[in-house]
């Protein structure tokens, strides 16, 4: 029975899914799920989150069976559902850099970017806790980079080490921070967003 429905134009599945047929809706899943999610991972770049992207959407599809007001052709209104979805997680991951970002100006320049005093000394607070979570070796050479601006060079003497292996500790750090400093501030990324905003 099911094999009757690839026979059917994208418009005659749409038109049945609306009337809750779940072969339809299982015809037109396959038909496109590939095109969709190659789109979606072109512009994410990501397999993994272009996968979730595409399943939410006929998840959500699927839900809406017997209640979806399609007006154009399926395709563009998935199509265009993709694009839309794709658009919300770069503007949410852009908010999230930019949110991190600040916190490496703080070191980098020595500056701490917001007129709110109680919100700035909890988030120092909390930078200052996860650069004592480094390691012991890779805090210190953090330490003597970004608070006693010592050069690559300087560290390396005062270390016993190469300036290379200085510059790799420094790009851990700073990544273990940016992950770290990620997943402790995205819960108040809400709360922020209007704080963000006037810098930018």
């Amino acid at each position: 029975m099911r094999s009757r429905y690839k026979l059917y134009k994208d418009a005659e599945l749409a038109e049945l899914m609306i009337q809750h047929d779940t072969y339809a809706f299982e015809e037109l899943y396959d038909r496109h799920w590939g095109v969709l999610y190659s789109f979606a991972r072109k512009l994410l770049k990501d397999d993994d989150e272009a996968k979730d992207v595409i399943q939410d959407i006929f998840t959500k599809l699927y839900e809406r069976l017997g209640t979806l007001q399609i007006e154009t052709s399926i395709f563009s209104y998935l199509y265009q559902t993709v694009r839309n979805s794709v658009l919300d997680i770069a503007k949410h991951q852009k908010v999230r850099i930019e949110f991190i970002d600040t916190f490496k100006d703080f070191y980098t320049r020595g500056e701490f970017l917001t007129d709110n005093q109680v919100r700035e000394n909890e988030l120092a607070r909390l930078i200052e806790q996860e650069i004592e979570n480094l390691p012991h070796k890779m805090r210190a050479i953090f330490e003597m980079s970004r608070k006693q601006y010592l050069t690559h060079k300087q560290i390396a003497q005062a270390s016993g080490v190469s300036e290379g292996t200085v510059k790799k500790q420094l790009h851990y750090a700073i990544n273990k921070l940016r992950s770290r400093l990620s997943s402790l501030f995205f819960l108040q990324l809400m709360s922020a967003i209007l704080w963000i905003n006037r810098m930018f």
